[in-house]
């Protein structure tokens, strides 16, 4: 279970937990954080919040903020996030787990399926279980794939948890201009949404 410190990936740590305890199925998960780069305060966050929702993660270090950025200032997004899921299916395979589970939600499929077809002129998206090319019977598979983003922010707040967003350099220095695309997409399914 990849932890990356938002509410998403807590949220699906905690779903994990919960089926493991009362699930009809047996298996054995890890609740793993990569240290892309984070600050002290950010990194801090994360273990004080895993520690309060009693979730046993093992932090591994990596210094993928730093490459991502020395290779394309301007935009290391894309870098940093190909180099994330190497390392994360590495630290599967580590561990001898066949599956790696990510907090990607309904929301985030859709926001990614309109980004595909609005600036990148194909239609890609997101899907719910998929087998890796590069590493032999690993999956990867996104157990709240059904889930609306409005349903974890109301789980947060019933709860009075508090989750870091994205936590790397380039966001912390211009944290307005790096997501506007994404933002405007969450602004066009509102515009949706409301128009039917």
């Amino acid at each position: 279970v990849c932890i990356s410190g938002g509410k998403d990936s807590f949220l699906l740590a905690k779903l994990i937990q919960e089926l493991k305890r009362h699930g009809q199925i047996p298996f054995e998960a890890h609740y793993v954080v990569m240290d892309p780069g984070y600050n002290e305060k950010n990194r801090e966050y994360i273990e004080n919040n895993a520690k309060l929702m009693n979730i046993p993660i093992e932090v591994f270090q990596t210094d993928i903020f730093e490459v991502a950025n020395s290779l394309n200032p301007e935009n290391p997004c894309y870098m940093c996030a190909r180099m994330r899921r190497g390392h994360l299916y590495n630290k599967a395979q580590e561990l001898g787990c066949n599956k790696i589970a990510l907090g990607h939600h309904f929301d985030d499929v859709i926001e990614t399926t309109l980004l595909s077809m609005l600036y990148g002129a194909e239609i890609k998206t997101m899907i719910p279980k998929l087998y890796s090319d590069n590493f032999n019977n690993m999956q990867l598979i996104r157990p709240m794939y059904l889930i609306r983003e409005q349903d974890i922010l109301r789980w947060c707040k019933h709860n009075d948890l508090e989750f870091i967003r994205c936590a790397c350099k380039f966001t912390e220095e211009d944290s307005t201009e790096h997501f506007s695309k994404r933002r405007e997409m969450k602004e066009l399914i509102q515009e949706m949404v409301f128009i039917q």
